[in-house]
């Protein structure tokens, strides 16, 4: 009986030195994948984080939800928007999709 373990371990020393052929596709895959889709929207989140915590009193700015203002005050976790005279709301600071060029809300 020794005869047969001796045999099957020979046989499975021999396997494993042969590469396994499904790594190199899964492999490939996962890195297209990071430089897809991970890597650019890490980026983009580093750059909203920027710009975020370059806010200030004065900026123009547009929410994601479409409203257009002017920047009157800067808080914490809030933020003063002026969307027309004497109406003044307060929106969530990450809600802010992005600055707007100055003069940009007396064009449109």
């Amino acid at each position: 009986m020794d005869w047969f373990i001796s045999t099957a371990a020979a046989q499975t020393a021999g396997a494993a030195a042969q590469p396994n052929p499904i790594m190199l596709p899964l492999l490939l895959f996962f890195v297209v994948l990071y430089f897809m889709l991970i890597r650019p929207q890490s980026k983009r989140a580093k750059e909203h984080r920027a710009m975020l915590a370059a806010l200030e009193t004065g900026n123009e700015i547009a929410t994601a939800g479409g409203i257009i203002g002017k920047v009157t005050e800067v808080g914490e976790n809030f933020v003063t928007v002026e969307i027309a005279s004497n109406v003044v709301v307060k929106v969530q600071r990450n809600t802010i999709a992005q600055v707007l060029p100055k003069g940009s809300i007396k064009a449109s």
